[in-house]
């Protein structure tokens, strides 16, 4: 499990990938999660890995063993306690990836994605899994990006060249209007329900706190 993964990053970091990072939270707590990863500017190079059995000595997956273990983990995921309707939309023509997740509370989302992590790797005491990426007391979201600064750092100066044409977008709705938020690359929809924060994804992978926001809602 650790090779498949280690491979399937091989590919989504050595490309332009784009990232759609994507939350609705409703003021019950309960809310939608999307996350999309965009490697279509890449499509074929990506190709040209697949080919391969490997690179630097890590092991590439190949296509059916990828949708195999997107199911697997859609599987494991949808079993959480206060996680239902899990979807995956996968394009394996323009490597395109989409998953779609509802929550009863942001506690639950980030408790069923811990779980399947420590699940799958041999780091389970690693203080970056006990980290909380989402914290909502009903008038106060607050949100950072986990931190991978050590994988951007390895890959080759090439590779990261093309990480800094990609985007990262980070994106907030809500059922009620923003009142304030302390991020000042934050954008605020004109109807003041959601926000924006964009960045390159290098940027994003060598200083993740660029995202970090505090989004406090309206009474």
């Amino acid at each position: 499990m650790r090779i498949f993964l280690i491979g399937f990053l091989i590919l989504a970091l050595s490309s332009c990938v784009d990232i759609w990072d994507d939350i609705t939270l409703h003021a019950d707590g309960t809310g939608t999660y999307k996350y999309t990863v965009n490697m279509s500017a890449s499509k074929v190079k990506i190709n040209s890995i697949l080919a391969l059995d490997s690179v630097d000595g890590k092991r590439i997956p190949k296509i059916p063993e990828i949708k195999e273990k997107i199911e697997y983990y859609r599987n494991k995921l949808q079993e959480k306690e206060g996680i239902s309707n899990v979807r995956v939309e996968s394009d394996f023509d323009n490597f395109i990836f989409k998953i779609i997740v509802d929550f009863e509370s942001v506690s639950d989302l980030q408790s069923g994605i811990r779980e399947i992590i420590k699940e799958e790797i041999k780091e389970k005491n690693d203080p970056a899994l006990n980290e909380n990426w989402l914290t909502w007391d009903g008038k106060t979201l607050t949100r950072i990006v986990p931190n991978f600064q050590s994988v951007v750092h390895k890959m080759k100066a090439e590779d990261q060249e093309k990480l800094k044409k990609g985007k990262y977008t980070c994106v907030s709705r809500f059922d009620k209007p923003i009142a304030k938020c302390d991020n000042p690359q934050a954008k605020i929809s004109p109807s003041k329900v959601a926000g924006l924060i964009e960045s390159t994804t290098y940027s994003v992978g060598t200083n993740p706190s660029i995202l970090k926001s505090t989004f406090v809602i309206s009474n």
